[in-house]
C-alpha cells in the first residue's frame, strides 16, 4: 500500500479499481481458538490468527489466506479492516501503549513505522528470525529495523516513482512520445523536468497544464532524496536542509510560471482534472495507475505512458508487524513471512497493483508481463522495478506525514494560488512547527 502527504487518499489496482484508502483494528483482541474466517464455521481444535488491517491488503483479495490455510489445515485466518489509516493509526498506538486489544498481525503504513519502531518496538516480535533480509529491498528492510536490528515488521509492497504523461498531449506540445525519448529530456535532474514543463507550456494545448499540482512535483522531489526531514541521528532538520528548502524553491518556480496546476491531490477538484484530461504529467508510483483509470473518462484508455523519473524515489508501501502480546506470536510471525514472501508479493502486484518489496519477483511473469490499460503496451514491471531499485535509503522519522504536507497543503500550492514563495515557505513552516510542538 502506499503512503501519502495525506493518508485519506486512496490508491486502486492496476485493472479495475479497488478502493486502497486506510484504516486499523476495530475490536478487541481474539483468543486465538475457534473461529472461522467468517465466524460461521467450526474451527474448533484449529489456531486461528487475526489481522488488523488498513484499506486492502489483498490479502483476502489475491486468494493468499485460502492458499495458506490449504497448506496449513490446522490455521484459521481472520482479518480486520479499517477503510481509513487516520482511524487505524491511533487506534494501534493506543492498543500498543497499553499492551492490549491487538490482533495476532498487525499492518503498519511506511508514513507510521519510524514512530512504531522509535516508539513501540519493546511491543513487537523481532521478524528478523522468520523473514529472510536478504528478500527484499534493502532500504524497505532497513525502514523497519531498529538501530540495534531488530526488524518489527516485514515489508508488504513499495511505491516506486515513475512519470506518467499523456502520449497525446506531448506530442501536441512538440515533445517527444517515447518514452526512452522522454526520460532522457530530464534524466538526473529535477530542474531539467522543470525546464521540459516549459518548454511543453509553449505549444500547450489550451487549458492543459505540464503537471498536474505543486503537491505531487515537491513530493516527488523530495522522495528522491536520501535526507529530507530528519538527519540520521532523528533531529528534526528539515528547516536547516538545502535540498527540502531547493525542492520547495523548485516547486514554487514551476508554481509563479503556470507549469502545475493549482489543486490539491486527491481532492474532487483534482480528480476532474484528471476526467478532463487538463494536465500533461504527474509523479506516478504503481498504485497511481489504477487511480488514473477509476477517474478518467474511457476514451483516455492507452493515451498514457510510463518513464524513468529524473531520480528515483518511493511514495508508499507498507509492514506487517507481530505484536508479542498475542497468544499465537510463533504462528503469526511464519504467515507474516510468507505473506510478504517474493511468490506472494508476486500475486499480489498481478491481482491488487502492490508492487513489491521483494526484488526476486521482478523476475516472476506476474511482474516482467504486466500491463495496464490506461498505458498499453508500456512494460509497467520492469519499470517499476528499475525505479524500485535505485531510490535511496531514505532516513524516514516519525513526524514526516505532518512536515511533508505543511509544505504541500500549506506551502507550495499558496503559490499556484498567488502567494509568494517567501509566504509561502513562511506559513508552511509555521503551520510544520506548530503541528510538531503539539
Amino acid at each position: 500500500m502506499r503512503a501519502s502527504t495525506r493518508i485519506r487518499r486512496k490508491a486502486v489496482v492496476l485493472a479495475a479499481v479497488a478502493s486502497l484508502g486506510t484504516g486499523l483494528l476495530a475490536g478487541c483482541a481474539d483468543d486465538g481458538k475457534n473461529e472461522s474466517p467468517s465466524g460461521d464455521g467450526d474451527a474448533a481444535g484449529k489456531t486461528t490468527i487475526t489481522l488488523g488491517l488498513f484499506g486492502t491488503f489483498g490479502f483476502k483479495e489475491a486468494g493468499l489466506y485460502d492458499e495458506y490455510m490449504k497448506l496449513n489445515p490446522d490455521v484459521v485466518i481472520k482479518e480486520n479492516v479499517v477503510e481509513r489509516n487516520e482511524n487505524y493509526y491511533p487506534a494501534l498506538v493506543n492498543h500498543l501503549t497499553t499492551n492490549s486489544g491487538l490482533m495476532d498481525i498487525q499492518g503498519v503504513e511506511v508514513g507510521n513505522i519510524a514512530e512504531i519502531v522509535s516508539t513501540q518496538s519493546d511491543k513487537l516480535l523481532d521478524l528478523s528470525k522468520y523473514g529472510k533480509k536478504s528478500d527484499y529491498l534493502e532500504w524497505k528492510w532497513q525502514q523497519a529495523t531498529t538501530p540495534d536490528g531488530q526488524t518489527v515488521g516485514l515489508g508488504t509492497d513499495v511505491g516506486p516513482m515513475a512519470i506518467c504523461y499523456r502520449k497525446d498531449l506531448f506530442e501536441k506540445a512538440g515533445l517527444p512520445t517515447d518514452r526512452e525519448e522522454v526520460a532522457k529530456l530530464w534524466a538526473g535532474d529535477w530542474k531539467k523536468f522543470v525546464d521540459v514543463g516549459r518548454d511543453y507550456q509553449k505549444k500547450a494545448p489550451e487549458g492543459t497544464t505540464f503537471m498536474d499540482s505543486p503537491g505531487g512535483l515537491i513530493n516527488a522531489i523530495l522522495s528522491s532524496e536520501t535526507e529530507r526531514f530528519y538527519d540520521s541521528s532523528g533531529k528534526v532538520v528539515y528547516k536547516q536542509n538545502p535540498a527540502v528548502k531547493a525542492a520547495f524553491d523548485l516547486t514554487a518556480e514551476a508554481a509563479e510560471d503556470g507549469l502545475v496546476g493549482n489543486q490539491t491531490q486527491f481532492q474532487p477538484a483534482w480528480d476532474t482534472t484528471i476526467a478532463n484530461s487538463k494536465f500533461a504529467a504527474m509523479s506516478c508510483p504503481p498504485w497511481m495507475l489504477g487511480y488514473i483509470k477509476g477517474k478518467s473518462k474511457p476514451e483516455a484508455k492507452g493515451k498514457w505512458d510510463v518513464a524513468q523519473a529524473p531520480k528515483s524515489g518511493n511514495w508508499g508501501g507498507s509492514f506487517l508487524a507481530v505484536p508479542k502480546s498475542g497468544k499465537n506470536t510463533e504462528e503469526a510471525a511464519k504467515l507474516a513471512a510468507w505473506l510478504t514472501a517474493p511468490e506472494q508479493q508476486a500475486k499480489l502486484f498481478k491481482v491488487q497493483g502492490s508492487f513489491p518489496s521483494t526484488p526476486a519477483a521482478y523476475t516472476m511473469p506476474e511482474v516482467t508481463g504486466a500491463k495496464n490499460d490506461m498505458t498499453g503496451d508500456a512494460p509497467i514491471g520492469e519499470i517499476f522495478a528499475e525505479a524500485a531499485k535505485n531510490a535511496p535509503v531514505q532516513v524516514i522519522g516519525p513526524k514526516d506525514q505532518i512536515i511533508q504536507q505543511g509544505l504541500t497543503d500549506n506551502g507550495v500550492i499558496l503559490v499556484a494560488q498567488g502567494k509568494s514563495p517567501e509566504e509561502a515557505w513562511e506559513n508552511a513552516v509555521k503551520t510544520i512547527d506548530n503541528n510538531l510542538d503539539q
